[in-house]
């Protein structure tokens, strides 16, 4: 479970974000990557290089494997969670492009500069499946990728095949497929940020018990559906500030729509599913920020801030107090 969005501000900045909501236990942390850094892809033939320098949050277990982040040219990716639709390639098929799953994220990130270079790649490129260092299992994902442009797109990978879709809505949560989630929408086109005072019946005056009637019937439950339903409609009506600064609040405050307090949300496996962290990117400036489940204070990283030839750690992102370089 987690849910992504885009927002183009007032100053046309684009601001990216997830919340990484989920029932393992997960330490992840932010780095920051520098161009010309030695990747060492499962599938891929040969060893690659970082065109471009990237900031993102990830697990370096074995290497580094990236859950979001963006890059110096202003693209932002983020993988989320697909149960029951997400399929992938069993082995390579000889002439594509074979990525893992778990390594689409760093792949995208360090060699695309924009949404353009990512669709080009529709023809070559195959998702491979591979076990999650975390579950120790093939994890269903599928991905949303904005550029500074305000650009959005979405990849699913199913039994259909591989899907580049384009995303105008901004927005991405889980299962099921986007389509699916972009159709279900037309079920709430009476909602309204304004609220209705009052209705005549007849000769009946029914008058409003309070504000906010014109958004009765907002799904409010954390399924995805309901979180695709909510995040959209607060994103489209939300006033958008005059300020960066403002901005950058602003996108946490609707973030808490769809955040996942402990205990509410009880996974299969009988553990809580809860929003471990959530972040928000602007990708004109390169600056990333995030709160933690433990910590609401916003931190701030910006990835020019890496002036090495090697990855730069910045910090726990469960860390109580705040990381250093940060």
């Amino acid at each position: 479970m987690c849910t992504a969005i885009s927002i183009v501000s007032k100053q046309n900045e684009v601001f990216f974000g997830r919340t990484m909501d989920f029932n393992h236990e997960i330490d992840l942390e932010a780095y920051i990557v520098p161009r010309n850094y030695k990747w060492s892809g499962k599938y891929l033939k040969h060893d690659y290089r970082t065109k471009y320098s990237f900031i993102c949050t990830g697990q370096p277990i074995g290497r580094l494997l990236a859950a979001d982040g963006m890059n110096e040219k202003g693209l932002g990716v983020a993988a989320l969670y697909f149960p029951g639709f997400a399929h992938y390639k069993s082995r390579k098929t000889p002439g594509k492009l074979s990525i893992t799953s778990v390594e689409l994220v760093n792949y995208l990130l360090s060699n695309c500069q924009n949404i353009e270079e990512i669709i080009s790649l529709a023809p070559i490129l195959e998702i491979i499946g591979a076990p999650d260092p975390v579950t120790k299992a093939v994890m269903p994902l599928h991905w949303i990728a904005t550029d500074k442009t305000g650009k959005s797109i979405v990849i699913e990978s199913t039994r259909q095949g591989l899907n580049i879709l384009p995303n105008p809505i901004g927005v991405l949560t889980n299962s099921p497929d986007y389509y699916w989630h972009y159709t279900n929408l037309r079920n709430y086109m009476m909602l309204s940020p304004e609220s209705t005072e009052q209705k005549e019946w007849g000769n009946l005056t029914l008058k409003a018990l309070s504000k906010g009637t014109g958004s009765y019937g907002l799904p409010g439950d954390f399924t995805s559906t309901s979180r695709f339903v909510r995040i959209t409609f607060a994103k489209n009506f939300m006033e958008l500030p005059k300020t960066r600064e403002e901005m950058v609040l602003a996108c946490f405050h609707i973030m808490k729509l769809v955040t996942i307090p402990k205990g509410i949300v009880i996974a299969n496996n009988n553990k809580e599913e809860y929003t471990q962290y959530t972040n928000v990117m602007n990708l004109n400036t390169g600056s990333y920020y995030f709160t933690s489940y433990y910590n609401n204070e916003i931190k701030c990283a910006n990835i020019k801030d890496n002036q090495s030839n090697d990855v730069l750690f910045l910090g726990k992102i469960k860390s109580y107090a705040t990381p250093k370089h940060i």
